[in-house]
């Protein structure tokens, strides 16, 4: 079995130069069994009007839970098991 079949997949809505969006990504990064894509806002009109203003945000990409910056290690973990 593809061991990625088992991972929660995360897309991290974010943009070019944004360091919280880096912050956010280096958080995510130290959880386990998470696949994690980036997603550039810039290139989608409708994606840049709803994620402008409240990037970085972190998304389950199966069921659309969505968690907002800020946030740190043991608060991603919390909304992973939510």
């Amino acid at each position: 079995m593809d061991s990625n079949a088992r991972k929660i997949e995360i897309l991290l809505y974010s943009t070019l130069g944004c360091h919280l969006c880096e912050r956010a990504e280096a958080v995510i990064l130290q959880q386990t069994g998470v696949a994690l894509k980036i997603v550039e806002i810039a290139d989608d009109p409708a994606l840049l009007e709803r994620y402008g203003a409240r990037i970085p945000v972190a998304r389950r990409a199966r069921t659309g839970q969505e968690l907002d910056w800020p946030f740190d290690v043991p608060a991603f973990r919390q909304w992973l098991k939510g």
